[in-house]
């Protein structure tokens, strides 16, 4: 019999491995330029921030990201966070060579270059592969390959869905998938 406890460790394990939806880059994007077009741009140097608005795209190698705006926040000489807005705001990237692409969409997506993190936040969504993640956060560190899914606390129907395809699916040695059995 398995209880609520091994169901749940269970469920997270077949997740986190059957999912590894890795947000890692192309190593060449890194050397990639940076190409954006929008409407409208508005640089404040002395705060060090740059604000693209209306229908933005950016790329860079494989990333590109589309939202209704984009503002890039500089630390030193570098883009260190990148924060886009949109209904939704759309990303994609290419993890590696043979891997499927992957696509994000959330209200509101902020990249953080510093600590090589991706958070996704308003009905965020996460798939590659046929792999999906959703809820109304998610957090991916990219370097430990570790998501962090939440559903919105106020809002008592608020979940966090997960879709794991068949095919990704193992069963243990004695032929035994995961079942409710109690």
């Amino acid at each position: 019999m398995y209880s609520q406890m091994t169901k749940l460790a269970l469920t997270v394990l077949l997740l986190f491995s059957a999912l590894a939806i890795p947000v890692t880059a192309l190593e060449e994007d890194k050397s990639k330029p940076i190409r954006i077009s929008a409407d409208k741009a508005l640089r404040n140097e002395k705060e060090g921030f740059t604000v693209y608005s209306g229908n933005v795209e950016m790329e860079q190698g494989s990333l590109k990201i589309n939202a209704k705006k984009i503002t890039i926040y500089r630390i030193a000489e570098e883009a260190d966070r990148i924060v886009a807005k949109g209904k939704p705001a759309h990303l994609q990237q290419q993890p590696e060579p043979g891997k499927g692409v992957v696509q994000a969409q959330a209200g509101i997506i902020e990249y953080y270059k510093g600590e090589a993190r991706i958070l996704l936040k308003k009905d965020a969504c996460i798939e590659q592969d046929g792999s999906k993640v959703a809820g109304e956060t998610i957090d991916y560190y990219i370097d430990e390959q570790l998501v962090k899914a939440g559903s919105n606390r106020k809002n008592v129907d608020s979940r966090v869905e997960v879709i794991i395809p068949a095919e990704n699916v193992q069963t243990s040695e004695d032929g035994c998938g995961t079942t409710d059995r109690e």
